[in-house]
């Protein structure tokens, strides 16, 4: 039996409805990574290129979502004032290095962060700036706390 052509046209925007509200659903379940604007930082001889993040709202985006970064890249905060800041890896996919600085951009401490975890990482006093670079990158540069990093913007 042949359908009237009013139920085939209903059929055919119901599935593309349904269609679009699937595609729609994908897209929203997919984070988009955000890029920030860039500076380049040094410590001695290593050149850093830091994505800069000023706001709070580009601070809690920070490096979430992301797959993975350049070997001599990171991301830097900017906290205005000294302040007792800590860190966390929510939505954080690559396990990251967080160093901590003081209005001279001298490290106060650097911790070690594993991802997707939400324990807190906080600066031993009040901290101006954190750079954030991949795991283990202050280790394997013999860079410690009381090193100043050159380059940070005021």
């Amino acid at each position: 039996m042949r359908q009237p052509n009013r139920l085939r046209l209903r059929g055919g925007i119901a599935a593309a409805l349904l269609a679009t509200l699937c595609l729609a659903d994908a897209s929203a379940q997919t984070p988009q990574v955000r890029r920030f604007p860039t500076t380049q930082l040094n410590i001695g001889i290593h050149l850093i290129k830091a994505e800069v993040a000023q706001t709070e709202a580009e601070r809690e985006q920070g490096l979430m979502f992301r797959e993975k970064m350049g070997d001599n890249e990171g991301m830097l905060f900017l906290f205005g004032a000294p302040a007792g800041v800590c860190m966390w890896m929510k939505n954080t996919l690559i396990p990251l290095s967080v160093a901590f600085m003081d209005e001279k951009g001298e490290i106060i401490n650097i911790e070690e962060m594993k991802a997707q975890t939400l324990d807190s990482h906080c600066a031993k006093r009040g901290a101006v700036y954190a750079l954030e670079m991949n795991k283990g990158w202050f280790k394997q540069k013999n860079i410690k706390p009381g090193t100043r990093i050159e380059g940070l913007p005021k």
